[in-house]
């Protein structure tokens, strides 16, 4: 299989869509249509239930989107690594680091300080992040290690170490009715007619569909809670983070989020396991 074939079949097994798949690609549709079919024939296999009213995954389809993707992932990071590698030099060494914008704040910060203080550090170039963008991040080689947040990110794959666990809040405009709780559940904050959940840009930029405002990062996210216009579960220690536009109430109900400091297995690289043992050390 060629990589362009697999990013066909991975745009329209997202979508389900072979229009909306066509126009993310920016391709005309008959074309994506029979690469898929020449894809099925190779295969020897049928990747699509299509009727003229929807399309649906095969048992076959849904293995190949999640192999499909990993291979995908991999051939990226082969390239962002090997780049990042002929610009890095020896006397100068240094790693990238992914975290999500205001998650796991104090923590980041114990952990660069530690770490810069230790006689070999190489120099950090940290990455803030939306929602789910570390995990991309850390599988295309973009980065060498991340902060992920279970069970909001996937660390299938990767090798990890946990760091903390804490609950959740409810971050809302100030001033909603909801402020005034002491606490809330899950069920409270279901289907708020006037605070749809943010919607977040996919890998190739697209987003999914939803009642909710399209959110391109942390900060437009505030101004958007604080406008009333969405809401959104964070870690609680988010709060050192926020202004007074917005409020937090803790959801009793909600899971914990465990911090995990997660790298790939085959990395070699002695900074990252540096960092990673100051990490857990602290």
């Amino acid at each position: 299989m060629e990589t362009r074939e697999l990013r066909f079949f991975v745009a329209v097994a997202e979508e389900l869509h072979f229009g909306r798949a066509a126009q993310r690609l920016g391709m005309a549709q008959p074309p994506l249509s029979r690469a898929i079919q020449q894809l099925e024939r190779r295969l020897g296999t049928t990747l699509f239930d299509r009727t003229s009213h929807k399309v649906a995954l095969t048992e076959a389809g849904t293995v190949l989107l999640h192999e499909g993707r990993a291979a995908l992932d991999a051939v990226e990071a082969a390239e962002h690594r090997t780049r990042r590698a002929g610009a890095t030099t020896q006397a100068h060494p240094s790693i990238v680091l992914a975290v999500k914008a205001a998650a796991s704040a104090e923590l980041l910060a114990k952990l660069l300080d530690a770490y810069a203080a230790s006689p070999d550090a190489a120099q950090v170039e940290m990455l803030l992040c939306g929602p789910g963008e570390q995990e991309t991040l850390l599988r295309d080689g973009r980065a060498d290690v991340a902060f992920l947040h279970h069970p909001f990110d996937d660390a299938t794959g990767f090798d990890t170490e946990e760091l903390s666990t804490e609950g959740q809040v409810a971050v809302l405009p100030a001033g909603h009715p909801l402020t005034t709780r002491a606490h809330l559940r899950l069920a409270d904050l279901t289907d708020l007619p006037d605070l749809p959940m943010p919607r977040w840009p996919r890998r190739d930029g697209s987003y999914p569909q939803g009642p909710g405002p399209e959110v391109h990062n942390h900060t437009q996210l505030l101004q958007l809670i604080s406008l009333g216009r969405t809401m959104f579960l964070a870690p609680e220690s988010v709060r050192s983070q926020l202004r007074d536009n917005v409020a937090t109430v803790p959801i009793l109900d909600a899971p914990p989020v465990t911090t995990l400091i997660a790298w790939p297995p085959h990395s070699r690289s002695k900074a990252v396991a540096d960092l990673i043992r100051t990490a857990t050390s602290l």
